[in-house]
């Protein structure tokens, strides 16, 4: 960037009423966020996957049911383009326990004390498991420039509390800590250099999946049974038949994908199973003393963007085109 010269001007910073830009919530704002869901999975440094706009819940319909890809956790999002109010809060919390959610967050133009006084106390109470988030939505211009929308955390878990309460379990599971430490590398590797996810946190777990940019289809990898690691793409779209038509016309170009990829590829349609994978494995073991973790990290992060450049274009076209053959086989039915 070139140094300001000293008599340069700066811009006007004004924030804009945000109705000027969504004037309705529902019909405007909420398929925004939808659609753009990227600016806040960065906010909330998840990984995060729309699985329903206007999700129903009794008589009510909360805004957006989402899937945090790594942790594999449900996460609700209610939003107003306004103050914080009792309505909401109520709507939240009972949004929450209709979708046994692990994740609640609430999105505002702005928060009552109280109200984030409430999340606050929930983030206290709740066991390591739960957590509820608020966040303030603004929407900002320079001038004459285009409008930017900013996200901003007023509401979150007390890190240092869920610690505190998770250290004996951590503490007995030597293994686990490995994993997380292993997939803390690869996920900061994966967000810092490749802008490959927006996910922040690892888990103790022994896997991590990464969003593809499609619903119910996701980049992973894994330590599985066996002493061996595993990179994929996994195919749930939540129908069997649906599924096996997206790998099917994968399988179709094999041997394009193959010499493209560069390295052997198990192609898995696990007919006995809902889902379908395309994996690539290699032996290793979190447990070995010998693990040289730099060099699997570097195989890792290798076989995940080669996954995504290979992969991504054809599920782009695949995808919506199966959508329509099985729109089309259910309208003869």
């Amino acid at each position: 960037m070139t140094p300001l010269e000293p008599d340069a001007k700066f811009g006007v910073l004004k924030h804009l009423d945000l109705r000027t830009l969504w004037p309705h919530e529902a019909l405007e704002f909420t398929p925004w966020l939808a659609r753009n869901l990227d600016v806040l999975s960065e906010t909330l440094g998840m990984d995060l996957e729309l699985r329903r706009q206007e999700a129903p819940v009794g008589s009510f319909s909360l805004d957006l049911l989402a899937h945090d890809l790594g942790s594999d956790r449900v996460v609700i999002i209610e939003n107003q383009i306004e103050q914080t109010n009792h309505d909401h809060l109520g709507k939240l919390l009972t949004y929450a326990a209709g979708y046994d959610a692990a994740v609640a967050v609430w999105i505002a133009a702005s928060f009552r004390e109280e109200h984030r006084q409430a999340l606050d106390w929930l983030n206290q109470r709740s066991d390591t498991s739960t957590q509820f988030f608020g966040i303030v939505v603004d929407a900002i211009q320079i001038d004459n420039s285009r409008p930017a929308c900013s996200l901003r955390l007023v509401s979150f878990p007390n890190d240092w509390q869920k610690k505190v309460a998770s250290r004996a379990a951590d503490e007995l599971s030597p293994r686990a800590e490995a994993y997380r430490e292993f997939f803390q590398k690869l996920i900061d590797t994966l967000r810092e250099k490749h802008n490959f996810t927006k996910a922040r946190a690892a888990q103790l777990n022994n896997w991590y999946n990464f969003a593809s940019g499609i619903s119910r289809i996701s980049y992973g990898l894994s330590f599985s049974t066996g002493g061996r690691v595993r990179t994929e793409v996994y195919i749930d779209r939540g129908d069997q038949a649906i599924n096996k038509l997206i790998f099917d016309q994968l399988m179709a170009q094999r041997s394009q994908i193959d010499a493209e990829y560069g390295d052997l590829l198990s192609w898995e349609r696990l007919d006995d199973r809902r889902a379908c994978r395309v994996a690539c494995y290699r032996e290793a073991s979190i447990d070995d003393p010998l693990l040289d973790q730099a060099e699997l990290l570097e195989w890792s992060v290798d076989h995940l963007l080669k996954f995504k450049a290979v992969f991504g274009p054809r599920l782009n076209e695949i995808v919506p085109s199966v959508g329509f053959m099985a729109q089309s086989v259910d309208d003869l039915v």
